[in-house]
């Protein structure tokens, strides 16, 4: 947002510098044009009437080469110090008197249209002259005798440096309006830093809400009225879902923790109750504890699950820990169990590679991932546990070989309670893949699920590598 404010801002300058300098470079350089026409009329003016005073001595329109000469001379110097070419040219254009001998009127071009003017008694004007255009001005002025156009006098003049100074004059101009963008830039990138500030806080606050940090709130007294609004709204709304989220996981944990004194009581009443019971009752007794032991298990882990949220929402300690050693303690610790089914376990990977977790998190969800590559996969199976070092992060990729999942069902897996329907017949209760993903979700980390080729479950989990 602050890039785009600075571009609009900046647009909008550029767009009021440019219709503001343009009329004032095009006015600069008329400004010079005509100052240098005007002192080129003058001196066309003075050589018509110094031919015309002459005419009148000499009451002839053809002077003499001795009546000529005054204005010969003066003509002759005053190219000679500024450049400038002068003549006098009578009504067909012949050359009567000029300043050097290789000049000649042009019989076309902004020239001869001067020339046209001035026979027919009007003053000349010439174009504008760009600074790129290298180009001559001919001024022409009539010489009137007996009320008749006679002759013509005429210069022409060199524009370089006339052009040189509307080049100057552009330059300096160019070189204000940019300065005045920079500066414009600078007080712009201020005030839209100034503006834009609690934008900053506001969307912080939020990205931390939305990654579990429910206590994240942002200073209601900064910015403008309509910010300090939202800043207070937003603070309202952030209480109101931290309230309702606590409630909730307070209930489940809660819920959990009240339903096992009942639920255990109950258990022992089967027990007792199942002493008196005939044998031909004891069959539907094992059923009824089978299903009371499952409770059981379903109540641990929706305690363990609400105390991975709150792990989740009050953020962990993580510290530089080697993985493969908490891979390899987390290994032993199943053994015994997958020894008992006859299944083992296979660990690829160095013997040492540093991680930046939570070691109790970490571990909590390799047990709940473990577990659930043990009791998917047949007896005899093999699960292997590769632990890898990709770029910035360490990859730890648990396989089995159970029946694993279909491809349309991939994006399920790890939702609260549910179960593909292949393992419906499976213990479990559709947590201990959720409860993994809340616990590494807590320490930084992240897990994804793919089929493995030839059948079963490919669990990756990834955590931030210590450097």
């Amino acid at each position: 947002m602050r890039t785009r404010l600075l571009a609009l801002l900046l647009t909008l300058m550029s767009a009021v510098l440019l219709a503001l300098g343009i009329p004032l470079a095009v006015s600069r350089a008329d400004a010079h044009q005509q100052e240098m026409t005007r002192d080129r009329a003058d001196d066309t003016a003075r050589f018509a009437a110094q031919y015309q005073t002459a005419i009148r001595v000499g009451q002839d329109v053809k002077l003499s080469e001795e009546e000529q000469l005054p204005l010969r001379q003066d003509l002759e110097q005053f190219f000679l110090v500024y450049g400038i070419h002068a003549a006098v040219v009578d009504r067909n254009g012949d050359i009567l008197i000029r300043s050097d001998p290789g000049y000649t009127l042009p019989k076309t071009g902004q020239a001869h249209e001067a020339f046209a003017e001035a026979r027919a008694g009007r003053r000349s004007d010439a174009p504008q002259v760009w600074p790129w255009q290298d180009r001559t001005i001919t001024v022409a002025a009539p010489v009137v005798f007996g009320g008749d156009v006679v002759a013509v006098a005429v210069t022409e003049s060199v524009t370089g440096k006339m052009r040189g100074r509307i080049w100057d004059n552009w330059l300096f101009l160019g070189a204000a309006e940019s300065i005045a963008v920079v500066a414009a830039l600078l007080a712009a990138a201020r005030l839209t830093g100034t503006i834009l500030r609690p934008v900053q806080v506001l969307d912080k606050a939020t990205h931390e809400i939305a990654t579990g940090k429910l206590g994240a709130r942002v200073a209601a007294a900064q910015g403008p009225p309509e910010l300090r609004r939202l800043a207070k709204a937003f603070n309202e709304m952030a209480d109101n879902v931290e309230t309702v989220v606590e409630q909730q996981r307070a209930f489940a944990a809660d819920a959990s923790h009240q339903l096992r004194n009942p639920l255990s009581a109950l258990l022992l009443r089967i027990e007792e109750l199942g002493l008196s019971l005939p044998p031909e009752h004891i069959e539907t007794l094992d059923g009824v504890r089978d299903e009371g032991r499952r409770l059981t298990h379903v109540l641990d882990e929706l305690l363990a699950l609400a105390l991975a949220e709150n792990a989740a929402n009050t953020g962990t300690h993580r510290v530089p820990l080697d993985v493969a050693a908490l891979v390899r303690e987390r290994i032993d610790a199943w053994e015994p169990l997958a020894r008992a089914r006859g299944q083992r376990f296979e660990q690829q990977g160095p013997r040492a590679l540093t991680g930046n977790v939570d070691p109790i998190a970490l571990g909590s969800a390799l047990d709940a991932i473990l577990d659930n590559a043990l009791k998917f996969s047949p007896d005899d199976a093999e699960v292997t546990v590769a632990l890898a070092a990709v770029g910035g992060r360490l990859e730890l990729r648990i396989a089995d070989r159970g029946p694993g999942v279909d491809p349309s069902e991939l994006r399920r897996v790890g939702d609260r309670f549910w179960r593909s329907s292949h393992h419906q017949n499976v213990d479990g209760s559709g947590l201990g893949l959720s409860i993994a993903r809340t616990l590494l979700r807590a320490t930084g980390g992240a897990i994804e699920f793919a089929a493995r080729d030839g059948g079963g479950l490919v669990v990756t989990v990834t955590v931030d590598r210590a450097l």
